[in-house]
């Protein structure tokens, strides 16, 4: 790997390279799928059947499109059952960690007559979209159903394109079945996006959409964002690891290689305050991508986005940290618990050396569904909250609006709004 000393220039030129990796950049295809979000729109089923067999070379029929218990069962006898375990406890994993971010409607009475509170209810349907083909990852079913079951979602459908054989890979549907997804579609790529957001004869119309996928998936939920709700534009994948003399450089060299071999865009950085560390993790790097079966992306990807940023001090190694806002940050410091403290901006933090980031996407708890592209900034990883509804509550007494409708009748009749105002005061009109 490129070791580079950080510098301010260093620093601004790691950033646009990285941005340059946002979804938002691909408009090129933005035609293209839009195309067929009116066509499904306009014509449902109809263009879905007719999408698929392009696309996936598989003719659906309504017969078909839907996952049968039949199907799942088979995917239960074609799973190694010791994985099916795994993926339970996982599961068990995801649903106690999310449960603790639970929050209840809320009421506030006061003696002069006010109530005021927030009525929180969860969303009615939810679609949740899953790759197929080798992009198949039965552990981001769980992160996306699991929380939305959590918050109380009892309508959960999933999308996942079907092979050219008409099967779904059998570890999406097991996984989707341990979630608790309540229908499975054999349907892929925007059109699938465009059957969740309008609705056809066969998939129904959802309120929200989340799962990743590939550009033309992206772009679609960026489109269809006020049609339904979406959780986020994912961008590629990305980690930062924040480390000092004190760590392994083995360990180092491992973890940011668990991110590089997702694609060629994906995104890999050391940032560490110790020459003799940059220099052991680039040599142990080059001896790990030699011998591991993704090598090509790897390769690429740390070609293209991959750094060892050579800091002069911790202070301007947390700076970068910052700026960056990775998706996944790791700190190996002799101190990780108090670096972490000035952190502000990651999508997840990941502390000591047994703490790699695999932990978090397969088994931990907390949601690997991250903010990508500097997003952490103001995003948050996906929760409970985002399958919730928030629904203010007001109630005012005869006796508690007298006290203050004339302040509301100023503050209405500065604003011009003439209407407002009256709205007040003609419950205090003499009789």
């Amino acid at each position: 790997m490129r070791i580079v000393e950080l510098t301010e220039s260093t620093r601004k030129n790691v950033l646009n390279d990285l941005l340059k990796r946002s979804p938002n950049n691909y408009s090129e295809y933005e035609e293209t799928v839009n195309e067929i979000l009116s066509n499904v729109k306009e014509n449902g089923d109809q263009a879905l059947f007719e999408y698929t067999l392009k696309f996936d070379k598989f003719q659906l029929t309504p017969e078909n499109i839907r996952v049968t218990r039949e199907e799942i069962r088979e995917a239960y006898a074609q799973m190694d059952s010791e994985l099916v375990e795994v993926i339970k406890r996982s599961a068990a994993n995801i649903h106690a960690f999310h449960e603790k971010q639970l929050r209840n409607s809320w009421f506030d009475a006061k003696e002069d007559g006010t109530i005021l509170g927030m009525k929180i209810t969860p969303i009615g349907r939810v679609g949740v979209y899953v790759p197929g083909g080798k992009a198949a990852y039965p552990s981001s079913v769980l992160m996306n159903v699991v929380p939305a079951k959590v918050a109380g979602v009892t309508d959960i459908i999933m999308t996942t394109p079907p092979g050219a054989d008409g099967k779904v890979n059998p570890g999406t549907l097991v996984a989707a079945d341990i979630a608790g997804v309540g229908a499975i579609y054999k349907a892929g790529g925007a059109q699938a996006i465009a059957a969740m957001a309008y609705g056809t004869q066969s998939i129904p119309k959802v309120d929200k959409i989340t799962g990743p996928g590939n550009i033309f998936v992206a772009l679609a939920k960026k489109a269809v964002y006020g049609y339904v709700s979406i959780d986020s534009i994912a961008g590629p994948s990305e980690i930062l690891v924040l480390a000092d003399e004190t760590a392994n450089p083995r360990y180092v060299a491992a973890d940011l290689l668990s991110q590089a071999e997702h694609d060629e865009l994906a995104s890999a950085i050391l940032i560490t305050t110790s020459r003799e560390l940059a220099e052991q993790v680039s040599a142990e790097v080059d001896g790990f991508v030699a011998r591991l079966s993704r090598r090509e992306i790897m390769e690429k990807s740390l070609e293209n986005y991959g750094y060892i940023l050579l800091a002069e001090d911790m202070e301007a190694a947390i700076q970068a940290a910052n700026d960056i806002a990775s998706e996944h940050l790791e700190i190996l410091t002799k101190n990780p618990f108090d670096t972490m403290t000035r952190i502000k901006n990651a999508g997840a933090i990941f502390l000591g050396e047994y703490s790699s980031e695999p932990l978090g996407d397969y088994y931990a708890g907390p949601n690997h569904i991250l903010p990508t592209n500097g997003t952490a900034k103001f995003f948050s990883p996906v929760n409970v909250d985002d399958f919730l509804k928030k629904t203010s509550i007001i109630s005012y007494s005869r006796e508690a609006l007298q006290a203050v409708h004339e302040d509301i009748e100023r503050f209405a009749e500065s604003e011009g709004l003439t209407a407002h105002a009256n709205s007040i005061r003609v419950r205090f009109e003499e009789q």
